[in-house]
């Protein structure tokens, strides 16, 4: 049914109910966004500025050129998409979180929104704060090296998927916690070391074989990769093959995450 109507009211077109509602949780995601940017915003800009001082001056004088591009141009691209996945994933999971928390998730399930228009409106609002972020750490980037944008679209491409995907990822972990420290441990055990070796800092065919093979393994191996080949037009990994996982990945993560909301997992127990 697209519209419905109450006995002497004119009917309601449920499409622009819907969008209205995904407006308003965009909206109020991006107006937290800003609002506190001093904690969203600020930190990471913050830390990309540390490893481009530590990493890329430092320590790169004696690493030398990577991939043919001096050592600061080529782990720019790294930087910039590590901070959109932990951004994209922090954002979620601590606004989702902090409805569960403070009880108001239900009067979004009260609503006649969809669960799927909740999902999506919570995960576009990770995406905006990871794009967000993203853009201030380029600018940081610029400051220390020269980017060069060899394929305009996939970098879009790839930031975006990476976002959503992230997004998702901090949506189905704020489903499933149920105090503050639960919040903490996917980023903490196995976000942060999965982007610590996902090729941010290095070319993987500095490794042995073996751990070649292990690292293809890693999903924010190919993500990392697909965006520095956006900018420079080097990969370790197959670009196409890149896209297929990240596009695939994005649309499982939607279906589970409204799956589990329909059933009320996390949020009616």
């Amino acid at each position: 049914m697209s519209s419905v109507a109450l006995p002497g009211a004119p009917p309601v077109n449920l499409n622009v109910v819907r969008w209205i509602g995904f407006q308003t949780i965009v909206i109020r995601e991006y107006g937290r966004i800003i609002r506190i940017w001093g904690q969203t915003i600020v930190p990471s800009v913050v830390t990309a500025t540390l490893y481009f001082v530590i990493f890329g001056s430092l320590i790169g004088r004696r690493v030398g050129a990577m991939g043919g591009f001096d050592y600061k141009q080529y782990i720019a691209p790294g930087l910039i998409m590590m901070s959109v996945i932990t951004n994209s994933y922090g954002n979620v999971v601590a606004s989702f979180f902090g409805a569960k928390f403070g009880k108001h998730v239900e009067e979004m399930l009260v609503s006649p929104l969809p669960n799927w228009v909740i999902v999506a409106g919570y995960a576009t609002g990770g995406v905006v704060r990871g794009l967000l972020v993203g853009t201030a750490v380029t600018v940081v980037s610029l400051l220390f090296t020269h980017l060069q944008v060899q394929h305009l679209a996939v970098i879009l491409a790839a930031g975006l998927l990476t976002s959503l995907i992230f997004a998702l990822g901090g949506f189905l972990n704020a489903l499933f916690a149920k105090n503050f420290d639960q919040v903490n441990w996917i980023p903490t055990f196995i976000l942060t070391p999965l982007t610590y070796f996902g090729g941010v800092f290095y070319s993987i065919t500095l490794l042995p074989p073996w751990a070649q093979q292990v690292s293809y393994i890693n999903p924010i191996l190919h993500m990392v990769n697909a965006f520095r080949f956006g900018f420079l037009g080097v990969s370790d990994v197959s670009i196409g093959l890149a896209f297929a996982l990240m596009a695939l990945a994005a649309a499982a993560l939607f279906a589970v995450a409204v799956a589990l909301m329909n059933r009320g997992a996390g949020i009616r127990e």
